[in-house]
């Protein structure tokens, strides 16, 4: 394999699933990644479950040749895998690996073109723009103990809400409340004329299908499809890759652990 001798190797850093959707839902996004900017290398690693482990492309890229990377959560909320599994992650290769210079990107969200991934999939659903004004949005994320986490996901319920939907408000698939259901009952009651689901996560897995289970149970007459390999969040991955390549901060292996 070729490293450019110019820009940073992209790593994306997924979780990682027991589920097999969740690694092809990963690599087809890494793919439309590469098809937008061909002359970028890019590589993904998994945190649990999946091969290859961000250690092993971390040695592979050292082996390489390859000197600076910039590893990117793929997580839509700065929450405890970015705060802590991520970072510990990155230092424990890092003192193997002093030949790297590796710098942690920020998470995917907050972002319009989060926002624009969402709208994607309802409509691709059958929710036309027309029926925003009667249509309540459950904006279901798998939830987090972490109290930021769930401010980010309120705030970006309040956000869209100012364009146009009847009402959106937000569910946790663990962790948090409400459930995606007790949300479409909610709406419900409040009126909506119509309740689509729009799972706010990237890949399928065990807490994605909670949420399809929860709306269908609550009798949603709309259930979007997971955020995947939206041409959004390619664009996304590389706004933020940028940036942090931009970026003058220290490399992380110059950091405290």
């Amino acid at each position: 394999m070729h490293s450019s001798p110019v820009s940073p190797v992209l790593l994306v850093v997924a979780h990682g699933s027991r589920d097999p959707r969740h690694a092809a839902t990963v690599h087809a996004l890494v793919r439309r990644v590469r098809a937008e900017r061909p002359e970028l290398r890019v590589e993904t690693g998994f945190l649990d479950f999946n091969a290859p482990s961000v250690p092993r492309v971390l040695e592979a890229l050292a082996a390489d040749g390859a000197r600076d990377v910039v590893a990117l959560p793929l997580l839509l909320t700065r929450a405890f895998h970015a705060k802590a599994d991520i970072p510990a992650v990155l230092h424990e290769s890092l003192a193997r690996l002093p030949q790297l210079s590796v710098r942690q990107a920020e998470v995917l969200g907050p972002s319009p073109l989060l926002r624009l991934a969402l709208e994607r999939r309802l409509a691709e659903a059958g929710v036309r723009d027309e029926d925003r004004s009667t249509t309540g949005v459950v904006l279901a994320s798998a939830g987090s103990s972490d109290p930021e986490a769930i401010a980010v996901i309120a705030e970006i319920a309040r956000e869209w809400r100012r364009t146009g939907w009847c009402a959106v408000r937000p569910a946790f698939a663990s962790a948090s409340l409400p459930r995606t259901e007790d949300a479409v009952r909610a709406l419900r009651a409040e009126g909506a004329r119509r309740v689509a689901v729009a799972p706010y996560v990237i890949a399928p897995g065990f807490l994605p299908d909670r949420i399809a289970r929860g709306a269908r149970e609550a009798g949603a007459e709309v259930l979007a499809d997971v955020l995947g390999p939206a041409p959004e969040l390619a664009r996304l991955l590389l706004e933020r890759y940028d940036a942090c390549a931009r970026a003058r901060a220290l490399p992380l292996a110059s950091l405290s652990a």
